[in-house]
């Protein structure tokens, strides 16, 4: 089975990870094992978690880290600490987390992730539960509206919203074709000409049905607790929702005293976890963005635990 994906900032994040010969480190997203084999690559008698919640991208990760010490485990990512638990580890010395859809989901016609492709409208990356069909067919006109405008950032989601609820009440939409051509219908002319109207609907829907948001929540507390002291976690993000709520979590983990500013001495006694690798976020290189055109929008962020 091909699995096809160029892992995006391959370089700096190997390097942000700071990779011991002998540590633990976590894949929390293997999807076609890129990142995963560098890091295996690396590791003497340490060992690699790879971790991912699509069966597919298990399968694959499987056979390309059959040659190293490397454990493939189908799970989420915010499932971490149950992972890590139940193979008797307790830390970890680097933690990735590439946020992104892969290649493969994207080019995969029939896993309905792509508004350039017409197919069943899907989007589980675990295959399995509420699909994108469930949410466009079921879901209130005012629930669509509002993750379309949260999750996408759209500002046309009202509109977007109505049309697809009137157009559902005449037949079950099915495919992503016929998705695409209701959202491009709702949107003014001008938004047509300047970039493909179906992306940001298409991604608020794709966030929904795999509850990505709540996941990355769940999963940013839980990563930073497992890490050993000078362990480092490494997120790469591709929209903003994510890279904000990735920035404020590590913000968070940095932060000190929280005493109000007129107490002559600390009495809270808290101290930072902490300390950032990145005060801004990591982007692709000039020749990456000419090499692989969904490495545009990725900032990669990195926290050492203190």
């Amino acid at each position: 089975m091909d699995f096809h994906h160029l892992p995006v900032m391959l370089r700096e994040c190997i390097e942000g990870l700071d990779i011991k010969p002998d540590g633990i480190y976590v894949d929390g997203t293997a999807g076609g094992a890129g990142h995963s084999c560098e890091i295996a690559r690396r590791l003497t008698t340490g060992r690699l978690i790879a971790i991912d919640r699509d069966p597919t991208a298990v399968e694959i990760a499987a056979e390309r880290l059959k040659d190293f010490n490397a454990a493939v485990i189908k799970a989420n990512y915010s499932e971490l600490d149950t992972v890590l638990r139940d193979l008797g580890i307790d830390g970890a010395d680097g933690i990735l987390l590439d946020l992104g859809v892969s290649s493969h989901q994207l080019d995969t016609a029939e896993r309905g992730f792509s508004y350039h492709l017409d197919a069943p409208l899907d989007m589980r990356m675990s295959q399995e539960g509420v699909s994108a069909k469930d949410i466009v067919n079921e879901w209130p006109e005012k629930e669509l509206a509002r993750i379309i405008f949260e999750y996408g950032e759209e500002k046309y989601a009202r509109n977007i919203a109505s049309a697809i609820v009137r157009c559902r009440e005449q037949k079950t939409i099915y495919t992503t074709g016929e998705l695409s051509e209701i959202i491009k219908s709702a949107v003014p002319a001008k938004a047509k000409r300047e970039k493909n109207p179906c992306r940001k609907t298409f991604q608020a829907i794709r966030i929904a049905v795999n509850e990505e948001l709540e996941h990355l929540s769940a999963a940013l507390d839980k990563a930073f607790d497992a890490l050993n002291p000078k362990g480092r976690l490494c997120i790469m993000t591709f929209h903003s929702l994510e890279d904000r709520l990735v920035k404020q979590r590590f913000a968070a983990y940095c932060k000190g005293c929280e005493c109000p500013p007129d107490f002559p001495v600390c009495v809270c006694g808290k101290t930072p976890r902490g300390k950032l690798i990145t005060r801004k976020p990591i982007t692709a290189c000039e020749q990456e963005l000419l090499e692989n055109h969904r490495s545009r929008s990725a900032k990669l962020r990195i926290i050492e635990k203190i």
